[in-house]
């Protein structure tokens, strides 16, 4: 199994990136701050537009306050950042050859090569394009993931033109995470999708697909943390975005858990 789909988002991604940060050489720090407004704006009404997919907002609540709680105590956001400035720091030991002004390289650096790597990774890995086109991928068919490495190859050059090379560190969890869904979407085959949509669950009275109604709940949860990454690139609010990614899995296990009991999405 191949994931051709995947691949070509990992090299629009690099490509983008590639373009992105040699623009951004070129760009007065005001260009940048511009960018960087315009890019957390799109990122707010995306967000927004996600989260409006819920059919039950005690959903979404319950599955990002118990997730927040589980990124705490696992410290997600702690090691995605400790990651990030480990390779920054290699980087820059590498392009200065003095490890003793690196730390001041890195302390007074706005945007970090960490900031840049969690704020790529979750723009191109949270919705539902990323979920059925993956799933699709591993059912041989790559043309959703197509259209998704276009769009994200365009956002790329948007992302590093203002917080720089460190968003092409994205396309590994972009591999990682998309490659992951298709692998399992290519070994369970035919029989899980078959499962998941042929089983109906009750939200607003009417009857849904059990694995359309999964997604949407999840692509809600994942909009709401796409608006607190927009706060952060909007530089109102400080959030700890990456603790909250475990309610990404919580969300479509809720759903699950109601249908099992027999108890409506909502009423």
């Amino acid at each position: 199994m191949l994931p051709i789909g995947t691949l070509l988002n990992v090299g629009t991604v690099l490509l983008g990136t590639l373009l992105g940060s040699s623009l951004g050489n070129r760009l007065p720090e005001r260009m940048h701050e511009t960018t960087l407004v315009a890019v957390g704006l799109i990122t707010l009404a995306l967000g927004f537009k996600m989260g409006l997919q819920t059919h039950n907002i005690l959903i979404t609540l319950g599955s990002l306050a118990t997730g927040g709680m589980l990124g705490e105590v696992w410290c997600l956001d702690a090691h995605l950042d400790a990651l990030g400035r480990w390779v920054e720091a290699k980087v820059t030991v590498r392009r200065m050859g003095q490890t003793g002004e690196v730390a001041e390289v890195i302390a007074s650096s706005n945007h970090s090569i960490a900031h840049a790597f969690v704020t790529a990774s979750l723009i191109f890995c949270v919705g539902p394009v990323t979920v059925l086109g993956a799933i699709n991928d591993g059912a041989g068919d790559y043309q959703l993931l197509a259209i998704k490495a276009l769009l994200d190859g365009i956002a790329s050059i948007a992302l590093a033109s203002s917080l720089g090379w460190g968003v092409g560190l994205a396309a590994i969890t972009v591999f990682v995470f998309q490659g992951a869904i298709s692998l399992v979407s290519w070994l369970v085959g035919q029989s899980a999708a078959t499962l998941l949509l042929g089983q109906t669950v009750l939200a607003g009275g009417q009857a849904l697909p059990l694995g359309t109604t999964m997604i949407a709940e999840m692509t809600a949860v994942g909009g709401m943390v796409i608006i607190g990454l927009g706060l952060i690139l909007l530089d109102l609010k400080r959030i700890r975005i990456a603790n909250f990614l475990p309610s990404l899995a919580l969300a479509p296990v809720l759903v699950l858990l109601l249908h099992w009991f027999g108890v409506p999405i909502a009423p």
